[in-house]
């Protein structure tokens, strides 16, 4: 079913940047960090791929990836820099979760940057950065740097792997798929660990 539902987004997204080019790109990768579920990982590297067919410059394109990111990224921040707020006054009222609200306030103002920047060189991570970097409001100009610096590289990184693969650039996508899962399933856990913990405490 996931496989089924991976396989028809990778073709839209490939048919939907041979169609429109650069802005495809761009509007890709922007509703990817805004989080839509569209993989970067088949984004960049099919692009790197029409680089190497002549249809891409790529510089051009490493640039507008991360361009993309930045803009959806800027979306999910002003989001959760609008909720952020009420959220807080929810948590500040709540015993089961304020203590630990004031310790990822703790932990993000101390280390907000680095988790932003190296955030977005990480699958599924990635693409919901931006929420804690809103709700904690690390300053607007420092979160579109870390961002897009982060982008680059990661947009670089993935469109390089793709040109040098050439037509074999989807063999990516099988070992991306994996990452995504184990990411995914170490998320989980972490999130089922910290509900059974909460709750044993209390008992």
């Amino acid at each position: 079913m996931i496989a089924n539902i991976f396989s028809a987004i990778s073709l839209f997204v490939l048919g939907f940047i041979e169609k429109v080019g650069y802005f495809g790109v761009f509007l890709l990768m922007a509703l990817e960090s805004a989080n839509i579920p569209i993989p970067s990982e088949v984004i960049m590297p099919f692009s790197g791929f029409l680089v190497s067919q002549g249809h891409f410059n790529i510089w051009i394109l490493v640039l507008v990836g991360a361009l993309g990111n930045l803009f959806g990224s800027l979306i999910s921040y002003f989001i959760a820099l609008l909720v952020g707020k009420p959220l807080i006054n929810y948590l500040e009222r709540v015993p089961f979760f304020a203590d630990d609200y004031r310790k990822a306030e703790r932990f993000f103002s101390r280390h907000g940057s680095a988790s932003v920047f190296w955030g977005r060189m990480l699958p599924i991570i990635r693409t919901f950065i931006s929420f804690p970097a809103g709700i904690f409001k690390i300053p607007i100009g420092k979160f579109s740097f870390l961002t897009f610096s982060g982008s680059l590289i990661w947009s670089g990184f993935v469109a390089l792997i793709g040109f040098y693969l050439g037509e074999n650039w989807s063999a990516l996508e099988t070992y991306f798929c994996k990452f995504d899962y184990l990411i995914a399933v170490v998320i989980v856990f972490v999130i089922g660990f910290y509900i059974y913990h909460k709750i044993k405490s209390r008992k």
